[in-house]
């Protein structure tokens, strides 16, 4: 029961932290004042979110298997397994901070 709750904890609620996160960045980064919105910009924008939403979708399904699986005498191998999908999932935010970063840099004016 309580390894249950540690694998929504660890799937719910950090995981929609980090796409909020890019949601943030993504919307502090159109300029409804600007000349116009480069199509480049969009591709970064889009990419960035589906970096961290597909890495997030692969740690929430690892976190889904392992926190199904029964055999209690296996919790710290379980627990290694809960860290390296976090890592997974904050790999993605980092890409996609870096992709959305890149937003704005090719401007042909």
């Amino acid at each position: 029961m309580i390894f249950q709750i540690f694998c929504i904890f660890f799937g719910q609620l950090t995981y929609g932290i980090y796409g909020l996160i890019i949601v943030v960045i993504i919307s502090t980064g159109i300029n409804p004042k600007a000349k116009s919105f480069y199509l480049f910009d969009g591709y970064a924008h889009h990419s960035s979110g589906l970096a961290c939403g597909l890495a997030e979708l692969s740690a929430g399904m690892t976190i889904g298997i392992v926190g199904d699986a029964g055999q209690p005498k296996l919790f710290v191998s379980k627990i290694l397994i809960l860290i390296f999908a976090e890592a997974l999932a904050l790999y993605g935010l980092i890409v996609g901070i870096i992709l959305s970063s890149r937003a704005g840099q090719s401007r042909a004016d």
